[in-house]
């Protein structure tokens, strides 16, 4: 739970403790791992009396008080802290100096969500502490605590009280400041087909900064890492996890400073983003996902598992049994029709499996994968009844009928791209880049998010229709939209009205069971699984090559998440 008291205040778990300390206009985090005994700050406060050679003392109040020196929650920019900071932005006037300090703390009853982006629901208690700099730049940080879990949620909120535009050019989540270095680090990098493979590095002086500038959380790299105990196992040492609620291009940074420190910081990408923030305006930052465990990486991964499946999925299917399906595309790809479809799927109820789906090639003109997408008109040539014949005839072989949709995309062969060829991304000047013969559809626009809010819940009212595929098969790029005076704004734009247009979907049909794809587990991050219960975890369904991806998966998910077709 949560304490306040005076200049300190303290964030436990069951069996962790997060605690922090108010020193002139600072807030330092003085202790995050295991529960301690403690009831004030005295005890954990670092020792500041002898400054160094090339210290820039902060204040002339706290000499020989230097910056680097401290474990900081939010860092005064420009002041003598060289380490990687969260936020980064331009001030009234050009400067990029920002002297936040400490205003106050405020205990807040259960979770105080984000606006307009998935997180977790649930948090017992949430903590807001509240900076300003002297022109009114406003900074709050957010902690929510789920006891439960031994899980804390972290996010900041920008708002610009000052007189003039504050431009944003850096603004993660957190960052966390642990006061040793001796820490192994593990990413989930890989690529299509061998997706979230440990990585594992010691930490060495320097930064170690990985991520994705793809526009999506990406199979290149997971926003999951982990940081352990250079001795921890599966099941004994220090583990600490780190996650994001967030599907967008994103930026995770572990820096080990020369005085032996270690920084962690994660959030949206930095590269290509900036907000400018007229005056009496905020900016949200997704939410952070953090936990430690002294029982190893299981431990650490227990945490999780028990977050995810408490806090993050929600809906009809959170709790229950997946059905064991069957998926047409490696039988058939779009050389099918109703006869040859209910042959698999006879053969499939015989086997026991419980949902037939339908995959690619069931609209428009689509014949191949370069023209037809976008169009969600049945193809009366390979199904003459229409989806619903097809739903109801699956149903009397005793199984579930479910659909397979990419409404992200479109072909230029297709009708939508005839009528609307401005809502794609395009760059001006530019000839776009194409992935697989498609273009990415605008959802920075209004417009568009409200044609595939329509086009997909009408197709679903259409036919008795029990799971979506919703598929996503290649990368933003090109990024630029008109609907955008600040093309910095790009990709979290992007995100957010991806967000809406799920958030809508989900809503209208909460019945069916939602499977997020993306070449495979591309975008496979807690912000798709707030809305859709599970996430298919890779095209490569090689039974070797599954255990290195869902064992590198697991770490961060838990297995009821993990997508597993029957295939050939």
């Amino acid at each position: 739970m949560i304490t306040v008291n005076g200049d300190w205040f303290a964030l436990e778990t069951a069996n962790t403790g997060y605690y922090l300390g108010v020193r002139g206009g600072l807030v330092e985090n003085l202790h995050y791992g295991a529960r301690v005994r403690v009831e004030n700050s005295v005890p954990l406060r670092e020792k500041t009396d002898i400054g160094y050679g090339g210290d820039v003392v902060y204040r002339a109040e706290s000499a020989p008080l230097s910056l680097e020196h401290l474990c900081l929650e939010l860092s005064p920019l420009q002041k003598g802290d060289y380490r990687a900071q969260s936020l980064s932005l331009v001030m009234p006037g050009g400067a990029r100096t920002a002297d936040f300090s400490f205003v106050c703390a405020r205990r807040l009853e259960g979770s105080v969500p984000p606006e307009g982006m998935p997180a977790a629901r649930g948090g017992a208690e949430t903590l807001a502490l509240d900076f300003s700099t002297p022109e009114g730049v406003a900074v709050t940080l957010f902690y929510t605590v789920y006891p439960d879990c031994d899980v804390i949620t972290r996010r900041l909120c920008i708002k610009n009280g000052a007189d003039a535009p504050v431009t944003l050019e850096k603004a993660l989540s957190y960052q966390l400041d642990l006061p040793g270095c001796d820490y192994v680090l593990s990413t989930f990098p890989g690529a299509w087909a061998r997706e979230r493979h440990e990585a594992c590095v010691p930490l060495t002086p320097g930064a170690h900064v990985f991520g994705s500038t793809t526009g999506a959380s990406s199979a290149f790299c997971n926003p999951f890492f982990m940081l352990c105990a250079p001795d921890a196992t599966e099941f004994n040492g220090d583990a600490y996890g780190f996650n994001l609620v967030y599907s967008g291009s994103h930026m995770g940074c572990v820096e080990v400073s020369p005085w032996g420190k270690t920084r962690v910081a994660a959030g949206i990408q930095p590269e290509g983003f900036a907000w400018t923030l007229a005056p009496g305006e905020r900016f949200e930052t997704p939410e952070a996902v953090l936990t430690f465990s002294r029982a190893g990486k299981n431990g650490m991964s227990a945490n999780l598992h028990a977050f995810v499946q408490e806090h993050i999925v929600r809906g009809k299917w959170a709790k229950k049994d997946r059905p064991v399906l069957l998926n047409n595309w490696e039988a058939t790809y779009f050389d099918f029709n109703e006869r040859k479809l209910l042959s698999l799927a006879k053969d499939a109820a015989k086997l026991g499996a419980e949902l037939f789906v339908l995959d690619d090639g069931w609209f428009g003109a689509r014949d191949n994968d370069a023209k037809g997408l976008g169009d969600y008109t049945v193809n009366r040539k390979k199904l003459p009844g229409g989806l619903a014949s097809l739903a109801e005839k699956v149903h009397a072989l005793g199984l579930l009928f479910g659909l397979w949709f990419e409404p992200e995309m479109v072909n230029a062969d297709s009708g939508l791209f005839r009528a609307h060829p401005d809502w794609i991304v395009q760059t001006p000047g530019n000839v776009p880049a194409t992935g697989r013969n498609q273009y990415v559809l605008d959802l920075c626009r209004a417009e568009v998010q409200d044609y595939i809010i329509a086009n997909v819940n009408a197709t679903l009212a259409s036919a008795p229709i029990d799971y979506v595929k919703w598929d996503m098969n290649r990368h933003i790029s090109d990024n630029y939209s008109p609907a955008l005076a600040e093309q910095g704004r790009f990709s979290h734009s992007y995100i957010l009205g991806l967000y809406r247009v799920l958030q809508s979907i989900v809503e209208q049909n909460p019945d069916v069971l939602f499977e997020g794809c993306s070449s495979g587990g591309n975008r496979f991050d807690l912000g798709i699984l707030c809305y859709m219960p599970q996430i298919w975890t890779s095209d490569d369904t090689d039974a070797y090559e599954r255990q290195l991806i869902q064992a590198g998966t697991s770490y961060g998910y838990p297995p009821s998440v993990m997508g597993c077709h029957v295939s050939a």
